[in-house]
């Protein structure tokens, strides 16, 4: 068994690989252990998983997994836990915005006793306004509404212990939140802080549509706020429905004072209309990952790998 494995997810990093295989390889001189770098390729489209088999064919610690098709970051990291045989594991991006050079201070950290470390950040360079401030309230607010503590300004970059990574193999939601999962698992956890740096080369693989989705998957997974919210609502118009029965009731009969039409009407309508739509979607969500867990489909395919449980097999 290896001392530590680095998991590293790749979707169209051939301007990263390189130096990031460059400044690991530092790394792992400096910490004097047996190491293996696993790369999952979550089907690129440029040259990446060619550089990654070059590596491999210099040098017998770099492991890769290469899928049949994009299946997503979440999923390739789990590929990577899945097939990683250290006593420890560094999760961390290709792109560079998180420095290897801090995996040493990690490891420190791991080396003390303690089963997850995590790396917080400081300040996020390269990234526009709006992607910061997204992140960092959608993180506040999700701390706030599940009854789990998930670190804020955080990322997947941390280091685990053999124990976290036994755990999640034993969680096989489809929908994945690692970040998640791993709170929820407990054990010691501190962090590291850090300044994040602009990215490498290439442009990121998470649009806003990939964040809405990923948004979605950690509330979901772990909160029932939007289940709640949406009996509130449900309560809530039912209430004013009720007192609007009560004033049409007493306009009718009482005061006499009405105008025959159907404006009023209409807007009853549209507006318990609209909050019935809201939380029929907000059910579909929830049913919609049930589904998926039911089917129990692989989370991935292989197509290709060099590591001994992985070998071109469905996992």
């Amino acid at each position: 068994m290896k001392t530590l494995s680095v998991i590293i997810p790749i979707y169209n990093e051939e301007g990263n690989i390189p130096r990031l295989y460059e400044r690991l390889n530092g790394v792992v001189q400096q910490l004097g252990v047996d190491t293996e770098f696993v790369f999952i390729n979550d089907g690129s489209r440029d040259r990446s998983i060619e550089l990654i088999r070059g590596l491999a064919s210099r040098d017998r610690n770099v492991r890769f997994i290469d899928f049949s098709r994009n299946f997503g970051h979440q999923i390739a990291v789990t590929a990577g836990l899945d097939h990683c045989t250290g006593k420890a594991a560094v999760i961390i991006d290709a792109d560079l915005q998180d420095p290897p050079e801090l995996i040493l201070d990690l490891f420190a950290k791991w080396q003390e006793g303690y089963e997850v470390v995590y790396a917080k950040r400081r300040a996020r360079q390269g990234e526009g306004f709006l992607k910061k401030l997204t992140a960092r309230y959608f993180y506040r607010t999700l701390k706030k509404i599940t009854s789990i503590n998930i670190p804020v300004d955080t990322g997947d970059f941390r280091i685990i212990d053999r124990k976290i990574i036994e755990v999640l193999k034993q969680m096989p939601e489809q929908q994945k939140f690692l970040r998640g999962q791993i709170s929820w698992i407990g054990f010691r956890q501190t962090y590291v802080e850090y300044d994040r740096d602009a990215r490498h080369s290439g442009e990121t693989g998470y649009t806003y549509k990939k964040m809405i989705r990923f948004a979605l998957d950690g509330i979901t997974s772990f909160s029932n706020l939007p289940l709640k919210f949406a009996t509130l609502a449900g309560f809530f118009v039912s209430g004013v429905a009720f007192l609007l029965i009560l004033y049409a009731l007493y306009a009718r009969f009482v005061t006499r004072d009405y105008v025959p039409g159907w404006t009023s009407l209409m807007l009853a309508v549209l507006f318990i209309g609209g909050v019935q739509l809201i939380s029929l979607g907000v059910i579909g969500e929830y049913i919609s990952r049930l589904s998926a867990n039911i089917r129990n489909r692989p989370l991935y395919i292989v197509r290709d790998s060099n590591t001994e449980s992985a070998g071109g097999e469905t996992q």
